[in-house]
C-alpha cells in the first residue's frame, strides 16, 4: 500500500520539480535580459520610435502647465546614424473650415502655432553625464534653428523614455518635462 501511495504521489513531485525549474530558469534568463538591456549604452536603448505622453512645463515661480494638453499626439524618432525627429501637437487642435492649410482664421492659426512644435536635426549622448543634445537644424518655431539643446535622461527603459530640459522657455525661464512610451508596431 505504502509503494501505490508513493507511484501516485510521484507525479505531483515531478509537476512540482518541473515547474520550480521553470520558474527558475525564467528568473534567470529575465535578469540575464535586463542587465543586458541596461548593458547597452543610453545611445543604443534610445533609437526607435517614440510615442508622446506628455509634457509638462514648470515656470520659475512653480506654476505647472501642460503646453499639449492632457492627451497631445506626436512622435520622437532616434536614428542609429545619429539624427532625431519630434513633433509635439496638442489632441484638441481645431480643424481649418476651409480644409485649407494656408487659408486658416487667425484664431485657427494662433491655436495651431500655440498648440504643435516640430523639430529634427542630429543628437549626441554623454553616457557619463547622462544627458542628450539636440542639434537642431529646424523647427516650427524658427528660432530653434541652430541650437544645441541638452536634456537631462531621467528614466530610460525598453518602454518608457523621461526627458528634462532644464532651459526650456514658456513667457520667461522654465524646465520642461516629457514623457515618452516605446512606440509599437
Amino acid at each position: 500500500m505504502k509503494a501505490t501511495r508513493c507511484l501516485a504521489a510521484a507525479p505531483v513531485v515531478v509537476l512540482y520539480a518541473a515547474a520550480l525549474y521553470a520558474a527558475v530558469l525564467y528568473t534567470a534568463l529575465g535578469a540575464r535580459t535586463a542587465a543586458a538591456q541596461s548593458a547597452k549604452p543610453l545611445r543604443e536603448r534610445l533609437v526607435g520610435t517614440w510615442t508622446f505622453v506628455i509634457a509638462e512645463i514648470t515656470a520659475a515661480d512653480g506654476k505647472k502647465t501642460l503646453p499639449f494638453g492632457d492627451q497631445p499626439k506626436g512622435m520622437l524618432i532616434f536614428t542609429a546614424d545619429g539624427h532625431f525627429s519630434q513633433v509635439h501637437v496638442a489632441g484638441d487642435l481645431p480643424k481649418i473650415a476651409s480644409n485649407n492649410r494656408l487659408a486658416g482664421s487667425a484664431e485657427d492659426n494662433k491655436a495651431i502655432v500655440h498648440g504643435s512644435l516640430a523639430l529634427f536635426g542630429t543628437y549626441t549622448v554623454d553616457e557619463d553625464k547622462k544627458t542628450l543634445t539636440f542639434k537642431i537644424e529646424g523647427s516650427t518655431y524658427p528660432n530653434l534653428a541652430g541650437v544645441a539643446q541638452t536634456r537631462t535622461i531621467d528614466l530610460l527603459s525598453d518602454d518608457e523614455f523621461r526627458n528634462t530640459n532644464p532651459a526650456a522657455s514658456r513667457d520667461g525661464p522654465a524646465i520642461a518635462a516629457n514623457i515618452y512610451k516605446r512606440a509599437q508596431p
